[in-house]
């Protein structure tokens, strides 16, 4: 693989939040609310279905099911697209946490310092190898770690900083690696919810020392099951994980140290290969989807009792999930509501990871990380992809505002429904050059 990067490709535009909604239809008061998946991976499927099926008869018929030349395929593109000059394939994005920790002789007696907010594996691949997790609070309004928090955890232990991106935005890296730098520390992005985010003109998985990568097919470049990817501009180190993820062993047979087996398949890499071909027009479509609820929100009269998200200067967010704020006292009934009305919703996590019982040895305890804390009983994530349509965002808000009363006063009044927003023609949401 080339060490050469590509320059001037990350040329992206900001998400158009000042959009107006545009349209009206009279809502009625006795219209139907139609089912709305949290996530709908068959209408993704429907669009690719015939690049999709090709390329897995391609590998049947080759009979080639572990690495192969899917993967390193897979790896040299996705290493162009994050621009670095480096990419090893895994088994999971799990695995994509715990390889670079390896290939930076991480173990116990150790501390690494990570989010509680974020979802489990972050902390759990520490743990796997004996070492710590310290935990940071986070910033209430990214909902990423707050890097002003992280010095005064450091101590003599400390090896590594694991910012997490969550939800499809870059974390306020700067001044994560300046604290590296100063200590000595390695930085870790953990990007499973973030490839094609851009942090001040840099591609996410080209900012830290290395970066982790998942594609569950929930992710905005998911498989057909797990898989995962580290990305690191050090040829060293990736060779040295690359030789981690096939127990240690280099060449066949010859075990330089112990590894274990996290082998990306090539059906995996196949998929992924044709999806990863369509991933900036389905980010397009969801930074149009998040305005669009943005705008919806507001067109309800909402915006007192939902919180929606904010897009950082200098950031790209990609919206993997597009996660609001509600009053605590109401999070949980206004989930019940809307899946009553066949509304499909999540909670990205309602216990953070300083009160998981696993981690009670570290001696934490309600109240030690408040804004993680408030995050996970207030947040709740609306449906998102790609293909989801205006009328079901409608739905989905509509279905909000019923739930605290708005929608019958409005209605009354004969409220317009909102319809698609339109950004100027020739306007780009997102251009790779």
């Amino acid at each position: 693989m080339s060490d050469q990067i590509p320059q001037g490709r990350w040329n992206r535009q900001p998400l158009f939040r000042g959009c107006g909604v545009k349209g009206v239809t009279r809502v009625s008061a006795d219209t139907e609310l139609r089912p709305v998946p949290a996530l709908d991976l068959k209408a993704q499927y429907q669009t690719i279905k015939a690049e999709i099926d090709e390329v897995i008869r391609n590998v049947v018929e080759n009979q080639m099911f572990v690495m192969g030349p899917e993967v390193s395929g897979l790896e040299a593109e996705i290493a162009r697209y994050c621009q670095v000059s480096h990419a090893v394939g895994c088994a999971s994005g799990s695995d994509a946490i715990v390889l670079p920790l390896m290939g930076w002789d991480i173990g116990p007696g150790d501390e690494v310092i990570t989010t509680p907010y974020t979802f489990f594996a972050t902390a759990g691949a520490v743990w796997r190898l004996g070492a710590k997790p310290v935990f940071v609070d986070i910033d209430p309004v990214t909902f990423n770690i707050r890097p002003d928090a992280i010095e005064a955890a450091i101590t003599s232990r400390t090896k590594a900083i694991i910012p997490v991106h969550l939800y499809g935005q870059a974390a306020d890296m700067d001044p994560i690696l300046e604290i590296g730098r100063r200590h000595g520390l390695k930085v870790l992005e953990d990007a499973a919810q973030a490839i094609g985010a851009g942090y001040h003109g840099r591609s996410v998985g080209s900012i830290g020392d290395a970066a982790s990568l998942s594609f569950y097919p929930s992710k905005n470049l998911g498989g057909f099951g797990d898989g995962g990817m580290i990305t690191s501009g050090d040829e060293a180190f990736a060779k040295r994980v690359a030789r981690l993820r096939v127990h240690g062993m280099e060449p066949r047979y010859h075990h330089h140290e112990v590894g274990f087996n996290s082998r990306l398949d090539a059906l995996q890499a196949a998929v992924l290969r044709v999806k990863l071909r369509h991933l900036d027009d389905w980010t397009g479509a969801r930074r149009m989807i998040a305005a669009r609820y943005d705008g919806l929100i507001r067109e309800f009269g909402l915006t007192d009792l939902v919180t929606t998200p904010t897009e950082q200067s200098g950031s790209f967010h990609v919206f993997n999930q597009y996660v609001v704020r509600v009053p605590e006292a109401e999070r949980d009934n206004l989930r019940k509501d809307l899946a009553d009305r066949k509304i499909g919703t999540e909670i990205y996590y309602p216990i953070p990871l300083h009160l998981q019982v696993c981690f009670a040895s570290l001696g934490h305890q309600v109240g030690d990380f408040p804004e993680s804390e408030r995050a996970a009983n207030q947040t709740l994530a609306l449906p998102i992809y790609p293909e989801l349509s205006e009328d079901s965002q409608v739905t989905v808000v509509e279905a909000m505002a019923a739930y605290f009363g708005r929608a019958a006063r409005e209605q009354s009044r004969g409220i317009p429904r909102p319809h698609i927003f339109r950004i100027p023609e020739g306007t780009p949401i997102i251009r790779r050059d």
